[in-house]
């Protein structure tokens, strides 16, 4: 997998960045080849993409959520992705949003995409593409201040043993 990392500053506070954020239905709006995301519940989207003439549809779950911070999630079903978008307040009417995005290019236009920067460049323009869409709206479209506590960590069996520690002696 690869990792990708943009940043936008945003001329809105963080409330309404991180609010616009949560409103997924809207993403096709401002983000290139994706043509539906249905809000299926609180934590479970279903996408429809069409990139670079490769149609495609996966399911995604929302493993963390905190207002006004951060919105983590991961494809349960399809494409290899993961990531995280957080809300940095940078003063009262400006907010740098932060996407790192984990992903596994797959077919060859994905793949050329990654050597060329391609990915990096799409990334970066529908951060820009948010950018103009919230600024010029000012407001929301909607809001969901609901909080997604992130699955617990996998913690060895007390019965089992653990891996090996340094030698005392």
């Amino acid at each position: 997998m690869t990792t990708h990392t943009k940043s936008v500053d945003v001329a809105v506070p963080v409330r309404t960045a991180y609010d616009q954020w949560t409103q997924f239905t809207e993403f096709p709006e401002f983000m290139e080849g994706v043509e539906r995301v249905d809000q299926v519940d609180d934590t479970h989207t279903h996408w429809v993409t069409t990139i670079a003439g490769v149609r495609r549809e996966f399911d995604a779950e929302i493993t963390e959520q905190h207002p006004d911070e951060r919105v983590a999630w991961k494809v349960t079903a399809g494409p290899k992705q993961a990531g995280v978008v957080t809300v940095h307040r940078l003063d009262d009417s400006h907010t740098r949003v932060h996407l790192q995005m984990d992903f596994e290019p797959e077919g060859i236009a994905e793949k050329a995409g990654e050597v060329t920067g391609a990915i990096d460049s799409r990334i970066q323009a529908d951060l820009d593409r948010f950018k103009a869409f919230i600024e010029r709206r000012g407001t929301a479209t909607g809001q969901w201040r609901g909080d997604v506590s992130p699955p617990p960590q996998n913690e060895p069996d007390p019965g089992q043993a653990g891996p090996p520690g340094p030698s005392t002696g």
